[in-house]
């Protein structure tokens, strides 16, 4: 009886612990548990942001872009530190071309003309789209870009468009913006620029 009466009062201190919010610890440890989890998730998503090259590998509309990036021997540099900000073509742009003048490209005595052609896409630094918009404001509706190729882009606001005007006079629209990297970010268009 004794026992009984023992194992009723064990019992009944259980549930009043854990009806007054018991067990404090176990709750702490659970919180503990979370944060350790979101801050592991939040850094392995850092980690797994691919870079410039990484992203535009990963979406079929720019294979075209990746296959004269290792051409022109530039995956290492657009996987290296940057920040870069990208005006990708995409294979819909790369397209447009005349016939002919990709395949030319991509040949190993083209090289240095590949390069110059893809670097003038890029732009040392980072700027969403929002930065191109303001600084196009802030310069009386043009503004003009230094590409890493040394050669200039215009851009402007046509509607509701970004567009960047090249040296020749060629106009490209920005068609995707913000698309991020870990080394940048890309802004995908719809012609390729000539510098």
């Amino acid at each position: 009886m004794k026992k009984l009466l023992l194992s009723a009062l064990l019992l009944g201190s259980v549930f009043a612990v854990q009806a007054c919010g018991g067990e404090p610890k176990k709750e702490n440890t659970n919180e503990q548990e979370n944060e350790v989890a979101a801050e592991t998730t939040t850094v392995e998503a850092v980690e797994e942001t691919p870079t410039i090259v990484g992203v535009a590998a990963s979406n079929e509309n720019f294979s075209t872009l990746v296959a004269a990036v290792k051409a022109a021997g530039l995956v290492d540099t657009l996987n290296g530190d940057g920040p870069f900000t990208v005006f990708a073509p995409t294979n819909d742009a790369f397209a447009k071309l005349p016939e002919g003048t990709v395949d030319g490209l991509l040949q190993p005595e083209s090289k240095g003309d590949l390069t110059a052609i893809l670097t003038y896409h890029v732009v040392a630094g980072e700027f969403k789209a929002a930065d191109v918009v303001k600084a196009i404001q802030d310069n009386d509706g043009a503004f003009t870009i230094t590409t890493v190729q040394g050669a200039q882009l215009t851009a402007s606001i046509e509607g509701e468009n970004v567009i960047l005007t090249d040296a020749k006079g060629g106009k490209s629209t920005v068609i995707m913006t913000d698309v991020a990297a870990s080394n940048g970010v890309i802004h995908a268009i719809d012609t390729v620029v000539m510098p």
